[in-house]
């Protein structure tokens, strides 16, 4: 390809169940934050590329294998995977060149707008991969997705994110002419007033600001100095991510054709300490098991392959198979635009509340501070949502024996339109039908620690109910305890009285309608969803209450535009892999 336009339709996407309460922004957000790291390994090839032989180097030979986060592309891409990935990035952004910004990961501080066709196809090989070392800092990355694909920094900002005070970790590119790397990186580094140094025997360069360049038997390195080093020493003999175990048998697991893959190792981002709200949100989505995570794309669609190691002994998160979260699903109203189905939430509802506490987190991070000013925000509405839930996984004795120990599947839904005609409730059923009736005023008498005030309601059909009004929830909360149809206990706690009946005698329920079967059309290989959400129904109800501006989820909100449904299931694939899959639909497909 000559010409920058045409160079960027050969471009590469950078975009990166079981339990997803208040699915839509945690959907989101867990989509945005793992394919950010994705975003930064693609966006090498942002202007496209001409035809080269490279030295076909996987980037994953030369990484530590102590690394908290890896994520690798190829950053050629031909035929459908090419298309697929230029429909897709046209239909999320709206941009003719959809991924154009994202050269900027390789414009390093100090350095002039890059161009690629002079400036990185010259050298760039077919393999590119970033990882890091720790996820202190990995807000950086989404930062980074944001103002590329987004447009939210002018097209002359840097966004490289590695540095002293920055992500710590490196960039690793495969090359096809050493001596031109080389000369890129020595001018990268001169912008950025690099001086020499060396590190056994490897000469690099590095900046006061902590950003290091180097070429590491033909690969182009540029990250923290930690990052490199670590580089030198993986390259030199040490353990590299490409021979560790669990990384190589989900490697071989990956499915065909995908764009980039983002793997992610619990035991390195526990050893770190790295609580944040990634390592958190992190924990929700896979537990304490390894995971690598797909993207694949195709005209109206982009999907998440997350593939994990099963493992009896070793808790999963999100992504781990379970039938019992599809069976759920299915009992719930037929009109659901919002469905999860959970399973066994007697022995996950407390990790389950911990990663939702980190996603809850992320939010108030976004937030500009102006919350006092408008008592509705997704902060506030997270805090309120997590504190019942917090009670219900709470980790005491007498906790469980109150509240873990009747409790079998779950599932979340919400039906309606608008404002008015909006129904909730978290549903789970009971294995001991006097234990969950007792458990609602237990758990509304520790709601009012927390501000909660009670109100005494009556439900047609409940054994027993309470409402209780929380501080930052719009509507009172009823907590009851009845029957369904079929003659089972179910514990609810439902947004008003309609939504806990919805919730025990829906009219019609999802099992045989028409939005499940398009969701199980989709998923496709046998899948059955136990997340189905439709996302113009989403939008338009946070519009009519203004949390389209909230700053904490208003930089999502041009994505969910483009898009239609979302829906996701899981299923062992053989051996001890098993594969979670999320589809997104887009606009148009």
């Amino acid at each position: 390809m000559r010409a920058a336009a045409r160079s960027a339709a050969r471009s590469i996407p950078a975009s990166s169940d079981r339990r997803a309460r208040g699915a839509a922004g945690a959907a989101a957000r867990a989509l945005a934050a793992l394919c950010a790291c994705a975003a930064t390994a693609l966006a090498l090839a942002a202007c496209g590329s001409t035809s080269t032989s490279g030295s076909s180097v996987d980037p994953a030979t030369a990484v530590p294998a102590s690394a908290a986060l890896y994520a690798g592309a190829d950053v050629r891409p031909s035929g459908a995977e090419q298309s697929g990935a230029l429909a897709a990035g046209k239909a999320l952004t709206h941009q003719a060149n959809p991924y154009l910004r994202l050269l900027g990961a390789l414009q390093t501080p100090g350095s002039p707008q890059l161009r690629y066709a002079q400036d990185v196809a010259p050298w760039l090989g077919p393999h590119a991969g970033i990882f890091l070392t720790s996820l202190g800092s990995s807000a950086a990355l989404t930062g980074l997705l944001q103002q590329g694909l987004l447009g939210a920094a002018s097209s002359s900002a840097s966004l490289f994110p590695f540095g002293a005070g920055g992500v710590q970790g490196a960039l690793v590119l495969d090359t096809s002419d050493a001596g031109k790397a080389q000369s890129f990186l020595n001018g990268q580094a001169k912008h950025a007033g690099a001086h020499a140094s060396s590190y056994h025997g490897v000469s690099f360069q590095i900046s006061s600001s902590g950003v290091a360049f180097a070429l590491v038997h033909r690969l182009a390195v540029i990250g923290s100095e930690a990052g490199v080093r670590g580089v030198i020493d993986t390259t030199a003999g040490g353990a590299s991510l490409a021979s560790s175990g669990s990384y190589a048998k989900l490697a071989r697991a990956a499915p065909a054709g995908a764009l980039a893959h983002v793997y992610s190792n619990p035991a390195a981002i526990g050893a770190r300490g790295a609580g944040g709200g990634t390592a958190g949100l992190l924990a929700l989505l896979t537990g304490a098991r390894a995971a690598n995570i797909s993207l694949l794309a195709k005209a109206g669609s982009l999907s998440l392959d997350a593939d994990t190691l099963a493992s009896p002994s070793t808790p999963g998160g999100l992504i781990s198979a379970d039938p019992e979260g599809a069976a759920a699903l299915g009992e719930l109203p037929s009109d659901s635009w919002l469905a999860v189905g959970l399973g066994h939430a007697g022995a996950t509802l407390t990790q389950d509340v911990q990663g939702l506490g980190a996603i809850a987190a992320l939010a108030g991070s976004g937030s500009s501070g102006s919350a006092g000013a408008s008592p509705l925000n997704v902060k506030s509405l997270l805090e309120a949502m997590l504190a019942p839930l917090k009670v219900l996984g709470g980790t005491s004795a007498q906790a469980r024996r109150d509240f873990a120990s009747w409790m079998g599947s779950a599932a979340v839904f919400a039906s309606g339109g608008s404002l008015l005609e909006l129904k909730a409730a978290i549903v789970i059923s009971s294995k001991s039908p006097a234990s969950s009736r007792a458990a609602v005023a237990k758990l509304a008498a520790q709601l009012r620690p927390a501000g909660g005030s009670l109100r005494p309601v009556q439900i047609a059909g409940t054994d027993a109910a309470i409402g209780v009004a929380l501080p930052g929830l719009p509507v009172v909360l009823d907590i009851a305890d009845g029957r369904d149809a079929s003659g089972h206990t179910k514990f609810v706690l439902g947004f008003a009285e309609a939504s806990v009946t919805d919730a025990l005698h829906p009219a019609s329920t999802l099992a045989s309608a028409p939005p499940r079967a398009a969701a199980v059309a989709a998923l496709g290989e046998g899948i059955q969803p136990s997340l189905m959400l439709d996302l113009p129904t989403l939008l338009s109800l946070l519009e009519g209450v203004g949390l389209t501006e909230d700053p904490s989820i208003s930089k999502l909100v041009p994505y969910v535009h483009a898009a239609t449904t979302l829906a996701a299931g899981a299923r062992t694939s053989g051996g001890e892999v098993q594969r979670f899959r999320l589809v997104l639909g887009l606009q148009g497909g």
